[in-house]
C-alpha cells in the first residue's frame, strides 16, 4: 500500500483513544481497555465470518459475499435485528493480521469481495488489516456495509482503502433518530457521510453483474414513515442520479422495538411499494 495509506491507518488507531471514530466523540481510551458508546474496547471482536448469499444480488456473485460481522455498534437501534452481536457483543478478539487471514480465506473460498459489517468502531483495525491483506495478495473488493453515522474525519483515513461503501440510509427525522436510535444528530451525519463516500469512490460501478467500486445505500422501509422514506430517498437522488439504493422492506419488531410507539408492527405492503415506486419515480438505480 502507498505512504498516505499507511499514514491514514496510523491516524485511525490515533482516533480510537481518545475515541473519535464516531460522531458520539465519547472519548473512551479504548487502546487503555475503556470502552465507548459501542460497549467494546479497542481489539476487534468478529461475531462469524464465511460466504453470505443475503445480500444485494451485485454484492454476492456467483461465490458469494465474504461477510466478516463485528460485535459491538456505535448506534444500537432499539429495533436491532442482529441484537446479541450489537447489543451483546458476541464475539471473538482478534488482531489486525488475524482479520487480514480471514479476509485472504474469504477470497481463496471463492467470495466475489469481502464485506464488513458494521466496522465503524474498528475503523483502525480494519484499515490495518486491509493493508496486510493487499499485500498478502488480496484482489476482490473491499465493501464498508455501516450504519450510516459515520465521522467524516475517519471516512477521510479509510480513502483508497475501501472500494464499495455500502451505507444505511435509515432516517431523515431527527426525533426518531433521537427516539429510536439514540442520535438525534443522525439526519446531519449521515448526510455528510454519504457525501463523503461519494466523493471517494462515486455511483456503483457494475461488471459481469458484480460491483467493484462505489455507493451502494440501504434505506429499510419504517411502519407509519412513508413521508420520511420520500426525504431520504429525495436526499439520495440530489446526491447523483445514479445512486444505487435498495429499498427493503423487511423490517419486523426485533430487541426493544416496543419502546417505540409504532415499530410494534410490520411495515404494510402498500407502504414498500409506495417507497420503491418513489425510488423509481426519483430514477435512482435499483438493487435487487
Amino acid at each position: 500500500m502507498s505512504q498516505a495509506a499507511t499514514q491514514n491507518a496510523s491516524k485511525l488507531r490515533e482516533l480510537a483513544g481518545p475515541c473519535r471514530l464516531c460522531p458520539r466523540e465519547c472519548g473512551a481510551d479504548r487502546p487503555a481497555g475503556e470502552t465507548g458508546h459501542c460497549g467494546v474496547a479497542a481489539a476487534a471482536l468478529v461475531g462469524s465470518a464465511g460466504p453470505h448469499w443475503g445480500e444485494e444480488s451485485v454484492l454476492v456473485g456467483r461465490g458469494g459475499s465474504g461477510t466478516i460481522f463485528f460485535a459491538g455498534c456505535n448506534l444500537l437501534c432499539c429495533f436491532c435485528q442482529n441484537s446479541g452481536l450489537s447489543h451483546g457483543r458476541e464475539g471473538v478478539e482478534v488482531s489486525a493480521d488475524e482479520l487480514a487471514s480471514k479476509m485472504l480465506g474469504l477470497e481463496r473460498a471463492g467470495c466475489v469481495n469481502v464485506n464488513f459489517v458494521t466496522p465503524t468502531h474498528f475503523a483502525h483495525v480494519v484499515a490495518e488489516a486491509i493493508m496486510t491483506a493487499r499485500a498478502g495478495g488480496l484482489a476482490v473488493p473491499v465493501v464498508y456495509n455501516c450504519g450510516g453515522y459515520e465521522s467524516v474525519e475517519a471516512l477521510r483515513h479509510l480513502e483508497g482503502l475501501v472500494e464499495i461503501y455500502m451505507p444505511d440510509a435509515k432516517t431523515l427525522s431527527a426525533e426518531f433518530s433521537r427516539k429510536a436510535l439514540g442520535a438525534k444528530d443522525y439526519p446531519e451525519r449521515m448526510r455528510e457521510a454519504l457525501g463523503e463516500m461519494h466523493r471517494q469512490v462515486g455511483d456503483l460501478e457494475v461488471s459481469g453483474g458484480v460491483a467493484r467500486r462505489g455507493l451502494l445505500v440501504r434505506h429499510l422501509v419504517m411502519p407509519g414513515m412513508t413521508r420520511d422514506s420520500e426525504n431520504v430517498i429525495g436526499f439520495l437522488a440530489d446526491l447523483s442520479d445514479g445512486t444505487f439504493v435498495n429499498v427493503m422492506g423487511q423490517y419486523r419488531p426485533c430487541y426493544r422495538a416496543d419502546s417505540v410507539a409504532g415499530l410494534e408492527r410490520r411495515p404494510a405492503r402498500a407502504e414498500i411499494s409506495a417507497a420503491r415506486a418513489f425510488a423509481r419515480d426519483k430514477g435512482l438505480r435499483m438493487a435487487d
